[in-house]
């Protein structure tokens, strides 16, 4: 069984940053990881992936803004949020076991969700 820890969420002013990290207890080949968010009354979204190969996705809104990156020898999946804005807020979790890149429906494994709350 695979089990991801997430930390880094809290709070920040519009404009500001944080980084959110994932410790994944083992990865599976050949699938995707990534993070995902769920605001208040909305349904869970892709916000990043990793491919198989090591290639990127990004949704609409986190293009330019979110850069997500992995530590291999750290078991770690990061998500660097940058000129973060009141739509941002969320509770966001990352993934592993997927097959695909930004359909939470297509992962397996899910982390316990870190909040982050964006005020102006």
């Amino acid at each position: 069984r695979i089990q991801l820890v997430v930390s880094g969420g809290g709070s920040v002013q519009a404009g500001g940053s944080l980084r959110l990290s994932c410790v994944i207890s083992r990865t599976i080949s050949g699938t995707y990881i990534g993070w995902f968010r769920q605001a208040s009354g909305k349904e869970r979204e892709g916000v990043a992936c990793i491919k198989p190969r090591g290639v990127t996705g990004y949704s609409n809104s986190a293009k330019g803004r979110f850069t997500i990156s992995q530590d291999k020898s750290k078991n770690t999946l990061y998500l660097q949020l940058n000129n973060l804005n009141l739509e941002d807020t969320a509770m966001y979790y990352c993934a592993a076991g997927g097959t695909s890149c930004l359909s939470a429906g297509d992962y397996r494994y899910w982390g316990q969700g870190t909040q982050v709350t964006v005020s102006s």
